[in-house]
């Protein structure tokens, strides 16, 4: 079994390197080379919308499965929509056609929890199933990014529907850990930002509004982020075909500012408590947590890596 990784990023790179550490052949492409290739990982230059290459490199490699981690975030379809579109659906679509001509087993791809944040003025306090409703134009999805997202989405169960392409979605909530350097990801600068204030000692006001919220906010590790897609990639007869991969727990902004705290020390933060937005500046407030019971079931996945344990993994004292 070889299995073709595209992304090499934070969860294309660290779910390769659990599964060549178990010694599985893998292929991991991206357009450049990460600093790090993992050991026992093939890496190849390609460009996932390059069709012939890519057909090419599952012919040379006799790939059986793929997960499909490459994507542009928020930022840069901000920067760039078309490219942004073009590399996060009709690349997807380009590997979920390429599924189907070569018989793959799986695909396995990476979506948000996003694709559901436009939706949260009218869901209650019980636990947000993958299956909940959107009203298709009121509740249409509230960025670029969720947008693609949930394009890839449906195209996967389509693709499962009229193909019999073997096609899992999973969605993560916002992603901790990885490059702490120069983090580009909300998540990311939000906790780099802590960090570093709390490290100086010095105290901070936070004044973007991206990383401000009212209500609670789920987060999930880089870590768990990866194991999901082995499990996903291993999963035997998997019947949703798309997952909340989260950890259970849903955090404040107070809350993740003491955690800061409780990991490296004291940290004085001043932000507009009138803030009345949810996470990353989506409109609603989060109503409640994502359900992972599909996940556990199904995947036989559950998150293991909590926020202070994240802090401590990615971000040493």
């Amino acid at each position: 079994m070889t299995t073709l990784v595209t992304g090499a990023g934070l969860i294309g790179s660290a779910a390769a390197k659990l599964l060549a550490a178990r010694g599985d052949k893998v292929v991991l492409i991206d357009l450049r080379a990460p600093a790090d290739i993992p050991p026992g990982v093939t890496f190849i230059p390609a460009d996932i919308t390059d069709t012939g290459h890519i057909d090419q490199i599952i012919q040379d490699h006799s790939i059986t499965a793929i997960l499909h981690t490459a994507a542009l975030l928020s930022t840069a379809m901000r920067a760039d929509p078309v490219l942004g579109l073009r590399v996060n659906i009709l690349g997807t679509a380009a590997l979920l056609e390429a599924c189907r001509r070569h018989a793959i087993r799986r695909i396995v791809l990476i979506s948000s929890t996003t694709v559901l944040y436009s939706g949260f003025s009218t869901l209650g306090p019980d636990p947000i199933p993958e299956d909940a409703a959107l009203h298709l134009v009121s509740q249409r999805p509230g960025s670029l990014y969720a947008v693609s997202k949930l394009t890839c989405e449906q195209l996967g169960l389509l693709y499962r529907d009229l193909h019999g392409v073997d096609a899992i979605s999973l969605r993560l909530g916002a992603v901790v850990g990885g490059d702490t350097d120069a983090p580009t990801s909300v998540p990311g600068r939000l906790f780099s930002t802590l960090v570093e204030a709390a490290r100086a000692g010095h105290p901070i006001a936070l004044d973007d509004p991206l990383l401000i919220w009212k209500g609670n906010e789920e987060f999930v590790d880089v870590r768990d982020c990866a194991r999901a897609a082995v499990a996903a990639l291993d999963a035997r007869q998997p019947q949703t075909g798309v997952y909340n991969i989260v950890h259970p727990a849903q955090w404040s902004l107070d809350a993740v500012i003491a955690a800061v705290e409780d990991t490296h020390g004291e940290l004085s933060v001043s932000y507009d408590r009138s803030v009345a937005t949810g996470f990353a500046g989506f409109p609603h407030v989060r109503p409640a947590g994502s359900s992972t019971e599909a996940a556990r079931q199904e995947l036989r996945f559950s998150a293991a890596h909590d926020l202070q344990d994240s802090l401590r993994h990615w971000w040493p004292a």
